[in-house]
């Protein structure tokens, strides 16, 4: 493994709350071996239970929450308070060192409207990523972890697909490789009444998924923003599961983990 080797990481809250502390153990001994990795986190599960709580509705709309400026309020809340500060305790519980930030401080993920915001609210895109933040924090032997909301020029908070916002970030950056940990060992493909997981799969292939069907619900937002983000760089996508024993090294190592998503 090249000891310089950089990457960028996407786990849902829920997931990563889950994980056995040997997967943050595996990113402390990364980090001292000299990898750097950036974190980019989801929280939809408890961004949905919050809501709840507090009475506030909040439907989707193409797999994207409809995000009124109330909605707006509780997903800063609950991603870049509670969810990024669970994230950055239990790195350091392993003993390896993390930074919380959110993409709106220092204008770090950079957003506009999307195209359907009439209908869907304070939902971005990301237009830019000032990936020179990101470098400070791994120059200073730091994890960044980063919640998925954007700002516009005007101030104007935005709402993003953490999907979106990981591929957005490891594509600025320029790294070779992205993982998205879920909880699922890949991508599945039903074959002769058992579905196993696909080792690799194409771009073209990964369309040809979504329109058959084989690939659908919450798969398609991780393998659309996986697509997105293989450019520049950006060689390939692993999608693996966050329990398998030393994933994150045999993902970096092709050592023959989850679903790699190449670009032909």
């Amino acid at each position: 493994m090249d000891t310089n080797q950089r990457f960028v990481m996407k786990c849902g809250g829920s997931t990563l709350a889950a994980l056995p502390q040997a997967f943050f153990a595996e990113l402390r001994a990364l980090q001292e071996r000299g990898t750097r990795p950036v974190i980019v986190h989801g929280g939809g599960p408890a961004i949905s239970e919050t809501l709840t709580r507090l009475g506030i509705e909040s439907g989707f709309v193409g797999g994207l929450r409809v995000t009124t400026e109330a909605v707006l309020d509780v997903v800063e809340m609950v991603l870049a308070g509670r969810i990024n500060k669970e994230i950055v305790r239990k790195i350091g519980q392993s003993g390896a060192r993390a930074l919380g930030l959110s993409g709106v401080d220092g204008g770090l993920i950079a957003a506009r409207p999307v195209a359907n915001a009439d209908e869907i609210g304070y939902v971005g895109e990301v237009t830019a990523v000032n990936a020179e933040i990101i470098e400070g924090i791994m120059a200073m032997q730091y994890i960044p972890v980063i919640a998925p909301l954007g700002i516009d020029q005007a101030g104007q908070r935005y709402n993003i697909n953490a999907d979106t916002a990981a591929g957005a970030v490891a594509s600025h950056l320029g790294v070779e490789r992205m993982i998205v940990v879920t909880d699922v060992p890949g991508i599945l493909k039903e074959e002769g009444g058992e579905r196993r997981v696909l080792e690799t799969v194409t771009v073209a292939q990964i369309e040809e998924m979504i329109a058959s069907g084989d690939i659908y619900g919450g798969m398609i937002p991780k393998v659309r923003a996986a697509v997105q983000c293989i450019q520049g760089q950006v060689r390939e996508v692993v999608i693996v599961s966050g329990t398998e024993p030393g994933v994150l090294t045999r993902a970096l190592d092709a050592g023959g983990v989850g679903t790699r998503i190449v670009r032909a």
